[in-house]
């Protein structure tokens, strides 16, 4: 490529937990775009043996700093104690299972002039499997996400993910700490609550497939189990999903 990047103050966290080999591609895709970073900090589960040594491998080869469990703890202590090793002011944050695409330099570039521009922005997403309901054009393919517990549907309280997302690094004094103990979307469930009720600003980028691409090989399969409910697409148990959650999300969040 005819531009190296270099984003200062920033660091890239990446949760890992049995993937080394989507690691490495992950790794091998940000230095195909020359993207560096101040430091890169990879926090892992408890992994296998034989995906710790990869670990090692791969750390002699990107010089990322390895923080690690003696046991699998769940994605709420991964994300915590990634996230307490970081040093620079801002975080992007990444699994390991995503790949950045050609346009995230110059996108990834643009989002940094906007958080740093506007103090009042927490968080910059840059993933997601649908659309947000309800957006404000701001700049750059960036719009602000909207939220009021008075619009409709249940959607409109997706404005925290734990997918591929920018923020500032004292996130945690503002919104807590991740819930530990628990299955992943519990986890992601209680700080998506915390990011709203504790005023929470986001942005969100419209061509949210277009940074990154999520990837799942069948030698490394997704590590995320859920249960039929939230995964079938029978009509009658999608309504009852939907009903569930309209009601769910709205008495937790005025509670």
């Amino acid at each position: 490529m005819e531009n190296k990047y270099f984003f200062k103050q920033v660091t890239l966290l990446i949760t890992h937990y049995n993937r080394s080999q989507s690691l490495g591609q992950l790794l091998e895709s940000f230095k195909d775009l020359d993207c560096n970073f101040e430091e890169i900090v990879v926090s892992d589960d408890g992994s296998k043996q034989e995906h710790l040594e990869n670990l090692k491998s791969l750390q002699q080869n990107y010089n990322f700093r390895l923080v690690t469990t003696a046991k699998n703890k769940g994605l709420g202590n991964n994300i915590n104690k990634g996230q307490d090793a970081v040093k620079t002011a801002l975080t992007l944050y990444v699994q390991e299972d995503f790949t950045p695409t050609s346009i995230f330099p110059k996108s990834f570039q643009n989002s940094l002039e906007l958080i740093n521009s506007h103090p009042d922005i927490d968080v910059i997403r840059f993933y997601a499997y649908f659309e947000y309901p309800f957006l404000k054009y701001l700049e750059h393919g960036f719009y602000e996400m909207t939220f009021k517990v008075w619009k409709p549907g249940y959607k409109k309280f997706y404005v925290y993910s734990d997918h591929p997302h920018l923020r500032r690094s004292n996130f945690f004094k503002k919104f807590g700490r991740y819930i530990e103990g628990e299955k992943g979307d519990v986890t992601e469930y209680s700080m998506m609550m915390s990011f709203l009720k504790k005023g929470g600003k986001a942005l969100f980028y419209k061509d949210f497939t277009g940074l990154f691409v999520q990837k799942n090989s069948e030698e490394e399969p997704s590590t995320m189990k859920r249960n039929m409910w939230r995964e079938s697409n029978n009509f009658f148990l999608s309504q009852l999903r939907h009903l569930y959650r309209h009601l769910k999300f709205n008495l937790d969040y005025l509670k």
